[in-house]
């Protein structure tokens, strides 16, 4: 097949697939085009970088921690823009609040941390970035279906980054392929910069559709149903294809791990409410194993990796070496940059700018302060996913598995930072945008419930909180739809 017929098919597909889903959601909000666009262009590549692509040279930026002024006009906009949607929504701030307190409070912190950067200026630009995560993030959530909103978000992006990425591969390999600079090895990229970024791509959307398959049999429409899975398993097929060119180990293993944790989920083996429990005991029997039988250096060997995780061991020995104040960091994600970095590129020839590691990049940035806000923000969206998952399985199971993914995936990456769509995956899985309302709300009264004596019986917690939050997003649903 030609590039050029190539190019014609792919286009055609992602068009009829986005109106075939504009067909059959027309209530869709068409604010969540917003996150549509952030999730394109934070996974794959960055506006200036598209023109780049396309042969347009535009001016860039002063210096490399400054980067490109379209791009920061670009972001901006959409984070601008976002806000004046949620202004227009009736969202009950002080409950948002409440209810995302360690959110608030890291993003607090992140704030507070600009001070004592080497460079302010630049730090507070990345943190009004940043920023665009839970603005997106709250589009969705407070939208009048939340649930259809998030499913219309993954299923547009991932019908048009998905084909694209196998387009560029196969057919347009002098923009989907690329040699490493420093190793001269190839490797594929798609419409990302280098198979880490398609693998973490291909993650986020393998994580939702095996999703969407689970949750697509229980539509009550035989013909809806079908087209649903039926639409779920050519998209796999084809991540599957993206997996298996991308060659990204870190991103497959957290793959596997989040389905497993949906399969789980949804058996009777697990007991939704004795969960943290049980995940406990997991994680206490292995580490027993590992200490007995030393299993970390063959999963990795066999992997195809070596113990050190292609030196970055060594460079976290090394990062803990660099001073800093071991309390409060570098500043927010300052550590990159000036003298700290030019010593580490001095030993390193591939010349790092992250640590390869969330947690510890948290800590060379914010500090052990940073650190525990961190953990403390994963425990609470644990929380949460076992709280949900008592609400509402489905969904339940897809916070915890996503979540799974995000702690994983940040051992061998570091992805709580800048603008990276694992960021963005987290905020969509742990911010609770409708107020928790097990605790407050009355006893329901039951017909079956209700004794000789006419008083009536407490209907379970979890079925209490399902009422009453099916009762406060209908009255969100309907307001929302009248304003926006």
């Amino acid at each position: 097949m030609s590039p050029n017929l190539a190019l014609i098919l792919t286009v055609s597909f992602s068009a009829v697939m986005l109106w075939h889903h504009a067909r059959r959601h027309r209530s869709e909000s068409p604010a969540v085009w917003l996150p549509v666009l952030w999730v394109f262009f934070v996974a794959s590549k960055f506006p200036s970088q598209w023109l780049q692509l396309l042969g347009l040279s535009i001016g860039g930026p002063s210096a490399p921690e400054d980067g490109s002024p379209l791009d920061a006009v670009f972001f901006l906009f959409l984070i601008l823009a976002g806000v004046v949607v949620l202004a227009r929504r009736p969202v009950p701030w002080s409950t948002l609040v409440a209810n995302n307190i360690w959110l608030t409070i890291f993003f607090g912190y992140c704030l507070l941390a600009v001070v004592w950067s080497d460079v302010p200026a630049v730090a507070f630009k990345r943190w009004i970035k940043i920023l665009g995560h839970p603005v997106m993030a709250l589009i969705i959530l407070t939208d009048a279906d939340p649930r259809q909103a998030l499913r219309g978000v993954l299923k547009r992006a991932a019908y048009v980054m998905v084909p694209l990425s196998i387009l560029f591969i196969k057919y347009f390999p002098e923009f989907g392929r690329y040699f490493d600079p420093w190793t001269g090895e190839g490797g594929n990229g798609g419409i990302h910069h280098n198979k880490n970024e398609l693998g973490y791509t291909t993650m986020a959307f393998a994580m939702f559709f095996a999703w969407h398959l689970l949750s697509s049999r229980q539509i009550a429409s035989t013909s809806q149903r079908r087209q649903e899975l039926a639409l779920s398993l050519v998209m796999m097929a084809m991540i599957w294809w993206l997996f298996s060119t991308a060659d990204s180990a870190t991103s497959l293993i957290c793959t596997i791990a989040a389905v497993a944790t949906m399969l789980v989920l949804s058996t009777p083996l697990v007991t939704r409410k004795f969960l943290g429990v049980q995940v406990i005991a997991l994680v206490l029997g292995v580490a027993a194993i590992e200490a007995s039988f030393g299993i970390y250096a063959p999963t990795v060997e066999f992997l195809g990796r070596n113990p050190t995780l292609t030196d970055r061991t060594e460079v976290w020995a090394d990062l803990f070496k660099i001073e800093i104040n071991p309390l409060l960091g570098a500043g927010f994600e300052s550590f990159w940059v000036g003298h700290r970095r030019e010593l580490l590129w001095e030993k390193w020839w591939w010349k790092p700018t992250q640590a390869h590691n969330g947690y510890i990049e948290t800590y060379i940035n914010l500090g052990w302060v940073g650190v525990a806000l961190l953990v403390t923000l994963i425990l609470s969206a644990f929380r949460k996913g076992r709280v949900e998952l008592l609400r509402d399985p489905d969904y339940g199971r897809f916070r915890l598995a996503v979540l799974l993914a995000v702690v994983i995936y940040n051992y061998t990456e570091a992805a709580f930072k800048g603008v990276h769509l694992v960021w963005t995956m987290f905020h969509l899985i742990a911010i609770d945008a409708l107020p928790s309302v097990a605790a407050s709300q009355p006893a329901v009264r039951s017909p079956k419930a209700v004794g000789q004596t006419g008083t009536p019986a407490k209907v379970p917690e979890a079925r209490t909180a399902r009422l009453a939050a099916g009762r406060f997003e209908a009255s969100w649903r309907s307001s929302s739809r009248s304003r926006l």
